[in-house]
């Protein structure tokens, strides 16, 4: 293998972007029968040289693609890495007894990672879930002819183009409309910023220290009365109960018929009379 194509010459993205960038330019392309040699090789053989050598040829038609992707304000190094790891599954898929150029093959798997990356990563909240919102997704922002709202002629013509309703259109477009804000303030913020951030005019329902102590002594309250209807039960029933509901590992009506030597059905009536008498127990008390 040549010296430009040894693996030490390409480091990560991450590292180096513009270095990276310089060195993947200098791994020469393989010719047909070149790669169609390596292919074989790596497919029959498994010779992971040979699939190193079919990766490396190939980092600079991922860069091509991740440049596509650029207008998402993601890390331009976090995308060309993404699309690398699509190439190596790519790599590692390629039959070239298909008849088609790795390339060809390549392009589906590239792509399909630095979507599900962009996806992750540029919205908080996951801005599309479904094959459909992720179609509407990638194509609404190309689609689009200018800034402002799209109007409707021009939401139903993208609609029809890309076989979906307008009104998924329309949601997609608010969506893509739409920015992240941090809950809290900004550490660096002023006491004007500040005052502007969710934390201070979003009422938290729960934060009620009143609504609190209710909640706790009703809590207590229903607790203590549960303890003391179990205590009025016989011992056989209370068993019953406290192996059917409240054990981490409960038992079975069959568990509890072995151990008191009675049928399953009858260990099922004990536990419904058992349980009525602590029903009427708790609300007695």
């Amino acid at each position: 293998m040549s010296k430009a194509l040894q693996p030490a010459f390409v480091t990560a993205p991450g590292v180096n972007l513009e270095s990276y960038l310089q060195a993947v330019h200098t791994v020469p392309l393989l010719t047909a029968e070149e790669e169609k040699s390596l292919a074989e090789r790596f497919f029959f053989d498994g010779d992971v040289d040979a699939a190193r050598h079919l990766v490396l040829s190939h980092l600079r038609f991922v860069v091509h693609i991740a440049k596509s992707y650029s207008g998402y304000g993601l890390p331009q190094a976090d995308l060309i890495q993404e699309g690398n790891v699509g190439l190596m599954k790519a790599v590692k898929r390629f039959d070239p007894n298909v008849g088609v150029r790795l390339v060809s093959f390549a392009v589906h798997w590239i792509k399909a990672e630095i979507h599900e990356y962009v996806l992750r990563n540029w919205r908080i909240v996951k801005i599309a879930t479904t094959k459909a919102q992720r179609k509407l997704f990638f194509n609404l922002r190309s689609q689009k002819k200018r800034l402002g709202w799209m109007t409707t002629d021009e939401i139903n013509a993208i609609a029809l183009d890309l076989g979906v309703d307008a009104a998924d259109v329309r949601e997609m477009e608010g969506r893509l409309g739409a920015f992240d804000t941090s809950f809290d303030a900004p550490v660096d913020a002023d006491d004007e910023t500040a005052s502007q951030a969710p934390v201070f005019y979003i009422e938290d329902e729960n934060a009620d220290p009143a609504l609190q102590l209710e909640q706790d002594d009703w809590e207590s309250t229903h607790h203590a009365r549960l303890h003391l209807a179990l205590e009025k039960l016989d011992d056989r029933s209370r068993d019953i109960l406290e192996q059917r509901w409240f054990a981490d590992d409960k038992s079975t009506l069959h568990d509890l018929a072995a151990k008191y030597d009675v049928s399953a059905e009858r260990i099922r009536q004990l536990e419904k009379n058992a349980m009525k008498k602590l029903k009427e127990s708790i609300l007695q008390a």
